[in-house]
């Protein structure tokens, strides 16, 4: 899928920002509770590929209700470590995660109503050094 163009869905909702999220998580920024009512919009989107595939073709959703072909991601979901903040920012006045969205579906799963977020600030975006 890293060679794939996404679909133009994720690009339009800001999704298809490819960040070095490692370096983005590293900065020394505020960490925020962020209700996760406000994120839930990512479900909505093919992130993800189903089993098996290389395409954009899974949704969250579709992992949360354990349909076919969403085995892989919902592993991924479960042993994820919720003490870790997912990494969001500011795009067309609403937050997209740039990284974490395995973490999001766990906490809706445990019934979290709030998750931890560490919140880019745009024009870090834009530095060459956050660039994958």
């Amino acid at each position: 899928m890293k060679n794939k163009q996404p679909p133009q869905a994720l690009i339009d909702a800001g999704l298809s920002m490819f960040v070095n999220t490692t370096k983005l998580r590293e900065l020394p920024l505020r960490v925020a509770d962020i209700d996760i009512e406000n994120l839930l919009w990512h479900f909505d989107m093919p992130v993800w590929a189903k089993d098996g595939t290389d395409d954009w073709n899974l949704a969250p959703w579709e992992v949360i209700k354990k349909r076919e072909g969403t085995l892989l991601h919902w592993e991924r979901a479960e042993k994820t470590d919720l003490r870790f903040p997912i990494v969001i920012t500011e795009y067309n006045s609403r937050l997209v995660i740039l990284d974490g969205v395995h973490r999001l579906v766990k906490a809706y799963i445990r019934g979290d109503k709030k998750i931890k977020a560490k919140i880019i600030p745009k024009e870090h975006l834009l530095l060459e050094e956050f660039q994958s």
